[in-house]
């Protein structure tokens, strides 16, 4: 019997589950996380707001002063002043959530915000640019290699793609932990995750083969956070059709002595529609997945990029 696999765990700004947690009494429910994604992964969800001790409905806060270093006071009393609160429940928080392996954040929000964020002047005029929420400020600055994302994001196929492959290869890294990290286990796991670097950054794909293989005899426990944090740096760039192109083109080359002239004909007209914009990246990525289903390959099958994520998210019919 096989064993049902664990779901990775994502924090979520409450009201985007539905919660009616927002200073109003209501929410702002994302269809997205509460319908599609909740399948796929355990959410738990955080209001900072509430967990303060502010109350439902409340007055609203906003920040206030300079957007490199903000307060966060309430709209109609500025002696209410809770910049402390917020940024003390975000280091309490990611020390407690130290299991998660993503952050879905409120976009907008003076505590949950990403970036963007208003920051008025005393007067009450909004100030040019913007800042990040106070909460979340102080909980990203103690997990800097986390996925983390704004909901209004999430929206944009690419963007949701993205956040979401890092969320499983930081839920794969995870697990590679738990097992003790050893030089094979790093080699194994660079290895397995290849293709998919190449896709998102080429040039971060040469630099951290080379780091491991200059600094190969290096303490793996040393070595091993260097490598993930870099590793997550490039997957925060975004693939494009030029770079899946590429990596479409290396993983056909493994069945040139395989499949026929015609095949491989149909496989470069696919990838060049690909690339042409004309198909999405799951055309050319079954009838590869097909050609390997009948001409099967230890090396790619481990290959992530072939599934980085549930099939049946069908996250790349729109990439």
């Amino acid at each position: 019997m096989q064993p049902i696999p664990v779901k990775p765990k994502i924090a979520v700004s409450a009201c985007l589950m539905g919660f009616d947690v927002r200073y109003n009494g209501g929410h702002k429910e994302s269809r997205l996380c509460s319908h599609t994604l909740i399948e796929y992964f355990e959410f738990l969800p955080v209001c900072p707001e509430v967990a303060i001790g502010l109350g439902i409905p409340r007055q609203p806060i906003r920040l206030v002063g300079e957007p490199d270093n903000p307060q966060a006071v309430a709209t109609r009393d500025d002696t209410l002043d809770v910049t402390q609160p917020l940024a003390a429940y975000g280091r309490k928080m990611a020390a407690e959530l130290g299991d998660i392996c993503g952050y879905i954040f409120m976009q907008k929000s003076p505590s949950c915000g990403l970036e963007r964020v208003k920051v008025y002047r005393a007067n009450g005029t909004p100030l040019k640019g913007g800042s990040r929420g106070i909460y979340a400020q102080a909980f990203c600055l103690q997990h800097p290699d986390l996925p983390v994302e704004e909901d209004g994001r999430l929206n944009d196929p690419v963007l949701r793609e993205n956040f979401l492959t890092r969320v499983f290869t930081y839920s794969a890294w995870q697990q590679l932990l738990q097992e003790g990290l050893t030089r094979r286990g790093l080699t194994v796991f660079h290895s397995r995750y290849k293709y998919l670097l190449m896709a998102h950054d080429p040039v971060q794909y040469k630099v951290l083969g080379n780091l491991l293989g200059t600094q190969g005899h290096t303490d793996p426990k040393e070595l091993g956070p260097r490598y993930f944090s870099e590793l997550m740096v490039a997957l925060q760039k975004c693939a494009t059709r030029r770079t899946h192109t590429n990596v479409l083109q290396h993983l056909t080359g493994y069945l040139k002595r395989a499949i026929s002239r015609e095949d491989k004909q149909e496989m470069q007209h696919l990838i060049s529609q690909y690339h042409q914009g004309i198909v999405p990246l799951v055309v050319p990525l079954t009838l590869l997945k097909h050609h390997l289903r009948q001409h099967p390959d230890p090396y790619l099958a481990q290959q992530v990029y072939l599934q980085p994520h549930p099939e049946n998210l069908s996250l790349r019919n729109a990439l």
